[in-house]
């Protein structure tokens, strides 16, 4: 395999940890604390919110996000916790392989906020030929 394939390969494999539109912002909210699930579900809504809800359209329902605290579990990035006290309290907390993700993501973030402007042009084109 060239060197072009294992790279591309590598990139694929680490896209795919984060598939599903809520993994980033789970490894966010994980990053400064441990939390149990409804504080996390308000921690992450309401980051959306104060952002104008830009990243996501509507906020993230129990649903979806058991569906991705599940996969994210799979996956080596989070780990659940459950203490054995009434009544039960379960808590989730980034990995060290999730927080080498999301620190691997910042020079992806830096770019996209250096290109901006082109980024909004490319999505608006992307919606008019949507809706021509």
């Amino acid at each position: 395999m060239s060197n072009g394939a294992v790279y591309r390969q590598a990139v694929e494999e680490a896209m795919e940890l984060l598939s599903g539109s809520w993994a980033v912002a789970v490894l966010a909210a994980l990053a400064p604390r441990r939390l149990q699930y409804s504080v996390l579900l308000g921690a992450i809504n309401e980051a959306e919110r104060r952002a104008g809800w830009v990243a996501h359209q509507r906020p993230l329902s129990e649903k979806v996000l058991s569906q991705t605290l599940t996969r994210m579990q799979r996956d080596g990035l989070i780990t659940r916790h459950r203490e054995s006290e009434f009544p039960p309290v379960t808590w989730y907390q980034i990995t060290p392989l999730g927080r080498s993700l999301l620190a691997a993501l910042r020079p992806l973030a830096e770019w996209s906020l250096s290109h901006r402007d082109e980024l909004d042009s490319a999505k608006g084109r992307r919606r008019d030929a949507r809706q021509g």
